[in-house]
């Protein structure tokens, strides 16, 4: 009996250590040759990854350049309706584009006197483009005015209101409901055949203002190029649904990329310049 208890006790305690072993968690030996090996294998791992990397990167270069895109012409609309979702509609189809291009017009022909006026917000500025920004402040206060006509900026895609980026103003004709975005936009006077690049639109999925199906419209403000004496001498109004655009592909860095302090070979101050009391 007494032999019985004791084979029955002992293989207990085998079952228990044999759950013990299977069961708890596997420990590494501690051993300087496992860890070498280990730190060994995590390098060549992550230098698999970056060459990985460095392959799909060098892929996508190449078949950026492959595609000549600097030379390729996308149409406008098209280019607004794969980032965006949304349709450029021709204004020339509109039943209310009398009415929102008249409007435009009426605001417009008051905002040149009142530019090309003596205290003229305009004069002395350094830049031309400078001078965008009240145009549009002028047409987004008196388009609001006019009875059947709204006039606002528009919302990007999270609701959220930015003045910068591609259109400036959204207008409504309450008539019928129909959405026009307008873009104002200054350029010398004979510059309208020039081939310099003047208008640019750079989708960001976040910050999109295109959000609506709409006609496409864009202010083109002339004067007379005379640096902080500007006289505004007169506007087109242009319908933007058969604009040809081209796709600029640049790589670009910028000064905290290009000054990092792990690329400087050498940096050097003035003698007297160190801070000092």
């Amino acid at each position: 009996m007494m032999r019985r208890s004791l084979q029955v006790v002992f293989g207990v305690l085998l079952a228990g250590l044999f759950v013990f072993v299977v069961t708890r968690d596997p420990r590494k030996p501690s051993l300087p040759r496992w860890e070498k090996q280990e730190r060994q294998m995590e390098s060549a791992v992550s230098k698999a990854a970056e060459r990985q990397r460095d392959s799909a990167d060098t892929t996508l270069i190449r078949g950026l350049l492959k595609e000549d895109l600097s030379h390729r012409d996308f149409d406008f609309p098209l280019v607004v309706e794969a980032v965006s979702g949304k349709k450029v509609l021709p204004a020339s189809e509109r039943g209310s584009r009398v009415r929102v291009t008249a409007a435009i017009t009426a605001v417009m022909d008051e905002l040149l006197v009142e530019m090309n006026a003596e205290g003229s917000p305009t004069r002395g500025l350094r830049r031309i483009n400078e001078g965008s920004r009240f145009f549009e402040d002028g047409l987004l206060e008196g388009l609001e005015k006019l009875d059947g006509i709204t006039c606002g900026i528009p919302p990007t895609r999270k609701d959220a209101a930015q003045r910068s980026g591609y259109p400036d103003l959204r207008i409504t004709d309450e008539a019928t409901g129909d959405v026009y975005y307008l873009d104002p936009k200054l350029m010398e006077r004979g510059s309208a055949t020039s081939s310099l690049r003047t208008f640019y639109f750079e989708p960001k999925d976040n910050t999109l203002k295109i959000t609506e199906d709409a006609s496409h419209l864009l202010l083109g403000i002339e004067h007379d190029g005379k640096d902080g004496v500007w006289e505004f001498l007169g506007y087109q109004l242009v319908d933007l649904s058969s604009l040809k655009v081209r796709l600029k592909a640049e790589f670009q860095a910028s000064n905290r990329d290009l000054y990092h302090e792990s690329s400087v070979l050498e940096k050097r101050e003035p003698a007297g310049k160190d801070g000092g009391g």
